[in-house]
C-alpha cells in the first residue's frame, strides 16, 4: 500500500516540477528579452515600456487594496499625484517669474522623499479605510480626488497649476538620464534618455513584484486573504481586522506614489488635470481584466490599458474606423481604447474571472499536460 503511495505522490510530483521548470524558464527569457530590448526598440517603445512599469507599479499596489483585501478604493490617484507633483517640486528650481516654487534637491532625494510623503498620507488616511467598507469606502475616496484635484489646481507654486510644470530630469551620484549627458553607447548603439530610464523603471518594477510576491506569502498576506473572505471569521481568528486594512491602505500609497514618480521621468512634466476620476478607473480596469488577487495579473493588465490607447493613436491612419485625436471621420482613438477595455472586462467577468493571469495560468497547465503525455 505504500509502494502504491509513493508511486502516485512521484506520479504527481514530475508535472509540478515540470511546470516549476517551464515558469522559470519563461520568467528568465523574459528578463533577458528586456534587459537586450534598447538595443533594438525606438525611443517610441522605451517610452510605451516606461509607462507601463509605473502603471503596473500602481497597479499592483491597487490589487493588494482590493484584489488580496476586498477594500474598494479610487484614491490612487491622489498618491499618484503626490508622488509625480511632490518629486517635480522637491527637484525643481523656484522660478518667481512662472510662479513656481522648488527646493533644488538631488533628484534621487526628491523621488524618495515624493514617495515618502505618499506613504504619510497614505497612513493619515488609513483610519478611514480601516472603519468604512465596499461602497461606502468607494465614495469617500472618490470625494479625495476631487480635494486633490482643487488643491493642486490651485497650489500653483507646487503643481504648475493649469499649466503643469516640467520634471526635472533624473541623475543618480552624477550619472545624468538626459539626452546628450553622460555619453555611453552599448553594442554600438548610443544610450540617450530613454534607453537608460528603460533599466530603472525595469529595476524598480521588478522590486516592487518581489515585494508584493513576498507580502502575500508572509502573514500579512494571508491576513490581508482572511480579511477579504470574512471580517467577522478573520477576527475571530486573532486578526485585528483594523489594522490590516491600514497597513494595506499605507502599502498601496507607497506603491501608488512610486508609479507617480515614474510617471513623471517617463512624461517629463506633471499637469493636476492627469489625476483625476477616469485615471482611478483605468487603475480598476487593470486590475480587473489582469486578474484580481494576482501581481503578475497586475502587470499585465497594466500593460494592456496603458499600451493600447498609445498604439491605437500611433497607428491610427492605418486602422480601419479609427481616427487620431482632434480628427474626424471615424472613432477617435481614445474612445476605441474604452470601447475595447469596456468589451474586455464584460468578456473577462463571464468567461474568465480571473483575467489574464488565470488565462496565461489554464495555458501553461496545458502545456504541461501536453507535455506529460
Amino acid at each position: 500500500m505504500s509502494d502504491t503511495l509513493e508511486k502516485v505522490d512521484v506520479a504527481k510530483a514530475v508535472p509540478r516540477r515540470r511546470g516549476m521548470h517551464l515558469r522559470s524558464a519563461a520568467i528568465v527569457v523574459v528578463g533577458i528579452l528586456l534587459i537586450l530590448a534598447p538595443l533594438s526598440l525606438s525611443s517610441f517603445w522605451l517610452q510605451i515600456g516606461l509607462a507601463i512599469a509605473g502603471a503596473a507599479l500602481g497597479a499592483i499596489g491597487l490589487n493588494l487594496l482590493v484584489g488580496s483585501t476586498g477594500q474598494l478604493s479610487f484614491a490612487h490617484p491622489v498618491f499618484v499625484a503626490l508622488g509625480a507633483v511632490g518629486y517635480a517640486w522637491l527637484a525643481g528650481s523656484a522660478d518667481d517669474g512662472a510662479g513656481l516654487g522648488g527646493l533644488g534637491l538631488p533628484p534621487v532625494l526628491a523621488a524618495i522623499l515624493a514617495v515618502v510623503a505618499a506613504g504619510v498620507v497614505g497612513i493619515a488616511i488609513s483610519p478611514l479605510a480601516s472603519r468604512l467598507k465596499g461602497i461606502y469606502l468607494g465614495v469617500a475616496t472618490i470625494a479625495l480626488i476631487f480635494v486633490a484635484q482643487h488643491v493642486l489646481d490651485n497650489w500653483r507654486s507646487a503643481s504648475g497649476g493649469y499649466n503643469g510644470r516640467i520634471a526635472p530630469e533624473l541623475s543618480i551620484f552624477g550619472f545624468s538620464f538626459a539626452d546628450g549627458m553622460s555619453e555611453l553607447t552599448i553594442a554600438g548603439v548610443p544610450f540617450g534618455r530613454d534607453e537608460k530610464l528603460w533599466y530603472v523603471g525595469l529595476v524598480i518594477l521588478f522590486a516592487g513584484i518581489l515585494v508584493a510576491r513576498n507580502m502575500l506569502d508572509s502573514r500579512l498576506g494571508r491576513s490581508m486573504a482572511a480579511v477579504r473572505d470574512s471580517e467577522v471569521l478573520a477576527a475571530m481568528n486573532g486578526i485585528d481586522v483594523r489594522r490590516c486594512k491600514r497597513h494595506v491602505f499605507a502599502i498601496s500609497a507607497i506603491y501608488a506614489g512610486t508609479a507617480g514618480v515614474i510617471y513623471a521621468l517617463a512624461v517629463g512634466s506633471v499637469s493636476p488635470e492627469a489625476f483625476d476620476l477616469p485615471m482611478s478607473i483605468n487603475y480598476l480596469a487593470m486590475i480587473v481584466i489582469g486578474g484580481l488577487g494576482s501581481v503578475w495579473g497586475s502587470v499585465l493588465g497594466a500593460a494592456l490599458v496603458t499600451a493600447l490607447p498609445l498604439l491605437l493613436q500611433q497607428h491610427a491612419a492605418s486602422l480601419p474606423l479609427i481616427t487620431a485625436t482632434g480628427e474626424s471621420g471615424g472613432v477617435d482613438a481614445a474612445a476605441a481604447a474604452r470601447y475595447i477595455f469596456a468589451l474586455t472586462i464584460i468578456v473577462v467577468l463571464l468567461l474568465q474571472p480571473r483575467g489574464l493571469a488565470g488565462l496565461v495560468q489554464d495555458l501553461g497547465l496545458r502545456i504541461r499536460r501536453f507535455s506529460s503525455r
